[in-house]
């Protein structure tokens, strides 16, 4: 079945017409095309939109606005990212980050989505035109959205305050089989005062590892001060089993890669 695509010059106008049935929102295309051409008949219209600040990356006083159409290879090549550039070199091969854009990669299922992983540990608000929404909130909610997100906005953390790792099994490129992003604050003894640590392919969707942040407060960053985050660091996590891990595997691994990412 052939699929019609329609091309609109604002996202409002995109909007409405993706509230017909069988409409699917085009973005890159890694995730939709794909998935058309695995023979999802759900979807029979591809809705895109033009509108300039879909594309643009706005940093400012600290502040940065990424539109959702902003691919990850623009990301990974922006010289006021730092670290978090790594963060999205890690979304695939070269090909693959020169169409996955920020808004497509909210919706990656686990095992990938690995930037969404980075933002749920900088705290991101998503917007769109119904408003901004707290990542968390919106990963909880997002298979229900059919609102276009038309861009993602945080804070940069402090030089040094913002860790990601990914672990594949086929380097550099491979599917993750667990990733890791961290926003920490210290006091200027090296003390923990503050801990978000987000984590992939621990459910179905990017997940806070709550316990463990909080066992890091009050804790420095060597090996016997981040033993009780390690040690819970498995709370409330349901991972994926897939043809790169089991469940059983990646929980078992877990603590051993936080670890490393702490003491980085």
């Amino acid at each position: 079945m052939a699929l019609a695509l329609q091309t609109f010059a604002t996202v409002k106008d995109a909007n409405a017409a993706l509230k017909a049935a069988g409409t699917r929102y085009l973005g890159g295309g890694t995730l939709v095309v794909r998935a058309a051409n695995e023979g999802d008949v759900s979807v029979s219209s591809l809705i895109r939109s033009t509108e300039p600040s879909l594309s643009t990356i706005v940093v400012a006083s600290g502040k940065v606005r990424i539109g959702a159409s902003v691919t990850m290879a623009a990301i990974a090549s922006h010289p006021e990212f730092g670290a978090l550039a790594k963060a999205a070199r890690a979304v695939g091969g070269p090909a693959i980050r020169n169409m996955a854009t920020l808004g497509g990669n909210l919706f990656a299922p686990a095992p990938y989505g690995d930037f969404a992983v980075a933002l749920l540990a900088l705290d991101a608000m998503v917007s769109t035109e119904d408003g901004e929404t707290p990542i968390e909130t919106f990963l909880a909610n997002r298979d229900g959205s059919r609102a276009i997100v038309t861009s993602v906005g945080f804070t940069l953390p402090p030089q040094g305050g913002f860790r990601f790792l990914k672990v594949s099994r086929v380097k550099p490129k491979g599917v993750s089989v667990l990733s890791i992003a961290s926003v920490l604050e210290l006091s200027l003894d090296g003390t923990v005062t503050s801990a978000r640590i987000a984590l992939g392919c621990m459910a179905d969707r990017p997940m806070r590892a709550r316990a463990a942040e909080k066992a890091l407060l009050g804790r420095k960053l060597t090996k016997d001060g981040i033993a009780p985050a390690l040690a819970v660091a498995g709370e409330g996590i349901a991972p994926i089993t897939d043809p790169i891990a089991s469940a059983w595997y990646r929980a078992e691994v877990l603590p051993v890669h936080l670890g490393r990412l702490l003491l980085a």
